[in-house]
């Protein structure tokens, strides 16, 4: 199995999670996608400056065998995809249970 197969399905449900808990007005919406992509951006740019470190040092080795062979500067493309995932997983969790919160009592015992 290689890195990228055990880190899509990460991915997926961090999609989906964003896709629930995305807003419904499409004003909020666009600032939503904005502050996500300026945040995905920062963390990619970190990702690879500081994989391609820990990689370029020796103080983590990735099996050739199960890398998918793409690379940004020294870190695999797969280093790539649980910053990605977090970017749309931690608003969403955050915004989920926000939600979750502001139930009236009759919705939350069922």
């Amino acid at each position: 199995m290689t890195y990228l197969l055990i880190s899509l399905p990460f991915l997926a449900i961090a999609a989906v999670a964003a896709w629930a808990a995305r807003p419904r007005e499409r004003t909020a919406f666009r600032r939503r996608a904005i502050a996500t992509a300026v945040a995905a951006a920062v963390l990619l740019v970190l990702t690879a400056v500081f994989d391609s470190l820990i990689v370029g040092t020796g103080i983590v080795a990735y099996d050739d065998v199960h890398r998918s062979g793409w690379a940004i500067g020294l870190a695999p493309v797969e280093d790539f995809l649980y910053p990605l995932a977090g970017v749309l997983l931690l608003p969403a969790v955050w915004n989920l249970s926000a939600r979750a919160g502001r139930r009236p009592a009759a919705e939350v015992d069922g």
